[in-house]
């Protein structure tokens, strides 16, 4: 893999070259955060809380980092503007948490690179739970099924799995192809939950009957998929397309108005009717409406922030997530941005983030070995 080498501070940052975000997928994200985790030692094991500032800056390009031994941060802001608590305990070393997504049951669930499904509490309690028999098995995605269980992908293994609330594991393949690289999930208005891999987006029913449909793919890429509010899933594909599948398979790509090369990555609905995305190399949040219309920000978002994902808040807002900037950002559905830095070593690399039960925002530290969250009002 190719790198490039900067200094912030103290320390080391060894970035991959911008557009690598499928290559990691494909070759073993677990290993590939061998070169991003700090060691826990540096850390408080428990819980932490921590005053956040709001900081308005500017655009362009990203990476994706991380680095070791690498103090805290001394400088945080002007003006505190939120809350973030950060959870360690429970949490194995070198899990990596990646993905999460609010559960039926009032908890936040998580998938781990080092092959376990993790689940929080509000109130930050922790409990892991194995999958399956594969070594490394690659979880990636994780949504909230129709039938009250939690459904995630295995992006090594092409298998998806099904966890109930008590931890109860299984697991689909057929119906899989090989080296399928399964990604993003969610769950769709018609009842069944939907997955994007490589060449194909999937549908599996509850009871594990799985559908794939390639036609209409261009880029044979999807990577985040979601439920839209018109009754369609939406999807990004690794490039600078946005795509809508209907229930019944038919595929409609959007290009026009998305920067080249965008690097389109997540894709949540928003509180306004429309689709937004995050563009990890663009270095831009961007809006699509229904029939298809882009518009894109990218005003106040720091550069080469390493945006990836995003998801609604209760407040009414976006939120998504900086890895390479160590931020959580929030965007307005006018499109102002508003980012929160905070007391996080370098390199603690935000990832997933979703709404949870409380009315936070709950987001994963691949890095730092954490799960976070933060106040939203």
């Amino acid at each position: 893999m190719m790198f490039e080498t900067s200094l912030e501070g103290p320390g080391t940052i060894r970035r991959p070259m911008p557009f690598v975000r499928k290559l990691q997928q494909h070759k073993g994200l677990p290993q590939g955060l061998d070169n991003l985790r700090p060691m826990k030692s540096d850390f408080a094991s428990a819980p932490r809380a921590i005053s956040v500032a709001a900081m308005g800056l500017a655009l362009f390009l990203s990476g994706c980092g991380g680095s070791t031994n690498i103090p805290l941060r001394t400088s945080i802001g002007p003006t505190p503007a939120g809350t973030i608590t950060e959870f360690a305990n429970g949490i194995s070393a070198g899990a990596g948490p990646l993905q999460i997504a609010k559960g039926p049951d009032g908890n936040l669930w998580f998938t781990e690179s080092s092959g376990r499904i993790g689940r929080i509490s509000p109130g930050g309690a922790v409990t892991e739970f194995p999958v399956g028999t594969t070594p490394n098995p690659g979880l990636r995605g994780i949504t909230s099924g129709p039938d009250g269980n939690l459904w995630f992908t295995e992006m090594y293994a092409n298998r998806v799995g099904r966890i109930t609330p008590s931890g109860s594991v299984t697991e689909f393949s057929t119906g899989i192809p090989p080296s399928a690289a399964l990604d993003g999930i969610t769950s769709g208005a018609d009842g069944n939950i939907w997955f994007a891999e490589m060449g194909a987006i999937g549908r599996i029913t509850p009871s594990g009957v799985v559908t794939e449909f390639t036609n209409g793919l261009l880029h044979d890429q999807p990577n985040a998929i979601t439920a839209g509010p018109d009754g369609n899933l939406w999807f990004t594909e690794c490039g600078d397309m946005v795509g809508r599948i209907t229930p019944k398979g038919t595929v409609t790509q959007f290009t026009v108005g998305i920067s080249p090369n965008a690097g389109t990555a997540d894709i949540v609905a928003g509180p306004d009717g429309n689709l937004w995305f995050t563009e990890y190399c663009a270095n831009k949040i961007g809006r699509i409406t229904p029939t298809g219309v882009v518009t894109e920000f990218s005003t106040g978002i720091t550069p080469r922030a390493g945006l990836d994902d995003i998801a609604s808040g209760s407040d009414g807002n976006l939120w998504f997530t900086e890895g390479d900037a160590d931020k959580i950002g929030r965007i307005t559905p006018t499109g102002v941005v508003t980012e929160f830095s905070y007391a996080l070593p370098n390199g603690a690399r935000p990832f997933g983030i979703a709404p949870g039960p409380d009315g936070n925002m709950w987001f994963t530290e691949i890095a730092a070995n954490e799960i976070g969250s933060i106040t939203t009002q």
